[in-house]
């Protein structure tokens, strides 16, 4: 039994990293260890008996002059972040401290507090934030790997974050102090999730024999499979450019198929104005969802599109997919081919290339029969290869390394 420490940004469920931090503190409770989350303090946050050590999440884009300078010190190296976390390090010793996502709220001053105190580190990677300073090394919609070699500059030259100045120059600063004070250095494991992170990671100078390759996993009996030949075709994300949200609005166009899309973001209006614009009265929005209405729009699916034109991770919501027995169509970037074997468990096109998104749902669609079965060996992929054993029994084999 060990006592090990998660920490990251936001204590609920916010994305597809707060999914895999939620199940792993879970799965490792199962097994008798005892876990402590570590976080910022957020009005929707689960309840938990530690949050007296939290401190507030910041708006920085809502502050401004000296707030807003107090802000962005705190964002790249957050003093005030490292007496709280040394308060818990202290009460609790644990013998692990597990990071998810704590660039840009906890920041890195974390590790040095676990540090100070010997206490091994190590760090979940869910996006390319250690080699792009805005995580998603994309520029004006294209895939951008300029900054991979530690050329961080080019985030304020091409304003990057949020197409701001300021919000670019604070995030490269950030990215600028952990290279110069080597922050990463404490740093006993680099768990990522895709074999294609891995080697992205690698390329931008992080050892290899730091870097661990641990696919997410997921219980597939909490889902039932649905093997039916669907209603329409699933769309559940981000409504954001990086998503690849234009282009599958362009592919569908016209079609004689039905596309809901589960989710909101940045994109919600310009999505729906455009659907409007073209008579598309086939796309359906279904605004943001969760629970058992999201469990209800993967079972009466066909099957699951992820148009991503940035370099997705492994991305949670096919493995969900995959366990209500739905294959995916995804695009052939980043981790996603890993995970979609293209004509097994689904298929794969160009990214960002309307004709070839088109002619793929299409025949997607046309092909019940051949999808059923795409949808089939998906299912058993995630029961064998994707499972929470094989998952746990990584974790706890690093920790020990770590701890050796």
């Amino acid at each position: 039994m060990k006592k090990i420490i998660f920490a990251n940004n936001y204590y609920y469920l916010r994305g597809g990293s707060e999914r895999v931090l939620f199940d792993e503190m879970a799965w490792l409770a199962e097994r008798g260890h005892i876990v402590i989350p570590f976080s910022r303090r957020h009005e929707q946050n689960c309840n938990t008996a530690y949050d007296r050590f939290y401190l507030p999440a910041v708006d920085f884009d809502g502050l401004r002059g000296l707030e807003k300078a107090r802000a962005a010190i705190d964002i790249v190296y957050s003093r005030p972040m490292k007496r709280a976390f040394g308060a818990l390090l202290d009460q609790e010793v644990p013998e692990v401290v597990h990071g998810h996502n704590i660039y840009s709220g906890l920041s890195y001053s974390i590790i040095d507090a676990a540090k100070a105190r010997s206490i091994p580190f190590v760090l979940t990677l869910h996006d390319l934030k250690l080699a792009c300073p805005s995580y998603l090394m994309m520029n004006r919609g294209a895939v951008c790997e300029r900054c991979r070699k530690g050329a961080f500059w080019h985030c304020v030259a091409q304003r990057c974050h949020k197409e701001s100045l300021v919000a670019s120059a604070v995030i490269t600063a950030e990215a600028y102090w952990n290279r110069a004070f080597r922050k990463h250095d404490w740093v006993a494991r680099f768990f990522c999730p895709s074999r294609f992170l891995l080697e992205k990671m690698a390329g931008a100078g992080l050892p290899r024999e730091k870097l661990v390759h641990l696919p997410n996993a997921l219980d597939p009996t909490r889902y039932e499979p649905s093997y039916g030949p669907g209603a329409y075709v699933l769309f559940a994300g981000r409504l954001s450019p990086e998503k690849g949200i234009v282009t599958l609005l362009q592919a569908c166009k016209g079609l004689d198929v039905t596309i809901r899309l589960a989710g909101t973001g940045p994109m919600w209006e310009e999505c729906r104005e455009f659907a409007e614009a073209n008579g598309m009265g086939n796309v359906v929005f279904e605004g943001y969802c969760q629970g058992e209405k999201l469990k209800d729009l993967f079972r009466r699916a066909a099957f699951l599109v992820m148009p991503s034109g940035c370099y997705e991770n492994a991305p949670m919501s096919i493995l969900e997919a995959f366990a209500f027995g739905k294959p995916v169509l995804g695009s052939n970037i980043g981790g996603i081919p890993e995970l979609v074997r293209d004509g097994h468990t689904g298929t794969l096109f160009k990214a960002g290339n309307v004709d070839d998104l088109r002619d793929k749902v299409v025949w997607m669609w046309n092909h019940r029969s051949e999808v059923v079965e795409m949808g089939k060996n998906a299912r058993h992929r995630v029961e064998t290869e994707f499972s929470v054993q094989t998952h746990v029994d990584r974790l706890e084999q690093t920790y020990e390394s770590v701890l050796g």
